[in-house]
């Protein structure tokens, strides 16, 4: 069950550039830019792109640039990705961060295999995808590809907020505006959907609610609206088809 709260949801779209540290200037901007206690959704690989010609610098940078945003997340909590390596294995791992701490983690379980991730990355772990608690908001995290698989959606069942960072190619553009709409009205949750304002991805960050109300990006590099528990409790009484 929700809760009564109401909190800004932020989706941001901005392009990733090949100098990490420009690319983690622009995050802090704009959470800075972001209200105090927003619910922030970056997109994919943010910080470095995949960056497959200089994978471990992308990979050493992510531990500097976690402690830096630390610092400046305050009350908010974002939700991004940065390449990390682990036992000499690295990953594609989602990243919550609010009040200085890392509140979750979820490594990115399926690789697409025509963008060759699978050659450079290790997989997760299918069954860590699952909801985490923030301050009575159930959330999930789909990390781009794997918002294709239906039985996923099935392990996000009862999320209030599934965040959705990608990398999306811009040649699928439809896919992924009907996929994060579909995602929404079938959980009954609201979507914030993040992808990169890069020459070859879609640039169409979004927020869709649980009625199948749906925002997109319009240019700006941030799309502010409000999540409301009212409103994701409204819909599941609404059509009682079983969401927890």
């Amino acid at each position: 069950m929700t809760t009564s709260k109401t909190r800004p949801i932020v989706s941001l779209c901005f392009e990733t550039d090949s100098d990490f540290t420009k690319n983690l200037d622009r995050l802090i901007t704009l959470i800075d830019q972001s209200p105090e206690d927003a619910i922030i959704v970056a997109p994919e690989v943010c910080l470095s792109g995949f960056a497959y010609e200089h994978f471990e610098e992308a990979a050493a940078f992510t531990p500097i640039a976690l402690d830096k945003l630390m610092e400046h997340i305050g009350n908010r909590l974002l939700i991004f990705t940065a390449i990390t390596q682990k036992e000499g294995s690295f990953y594609n791992i989602a990243y919550a961060l609010h009040q200085g701490a890392i509140l979750h983690t979820q490594a990115k379980a399926k690789l697409f295999a025509l963008g060759a991730e699978h050659e450079y990355f290790s997989a997760g772990e299918e069954d860590k995808i699952k909801p985490f608690l923030f301050e009575g908001i159930t959330i999930g995290i789909l990390i781009c590809f794997e918002l294709r698989f239906k039985y996923l959606w099935q392990q996000l069942e009862g999320c209030d907020i599934i965040a959705v960072p990608v990398q999306w190619g811009k040649l699928r553009a439809e896919h992924f505006a009907t996929l994060t709409n579909a995602l929404a009205l079938m959980n009954q949750c609201y979507v914030v959907a993040s992808d990169a304002a890069n020459a070859d991805t879609t640039a169409l960050s979004g927020i869709i609610t649980p009625f199948g109300g749906e925002i997109r990006n319009n240019g700006s590099e941030s799309l502010t609206s409000h999540y409301e528990a009212r409103t994701v409790e409204s819909m599941r009484r609404y059509l009682n088809v079983g969401i927890a």
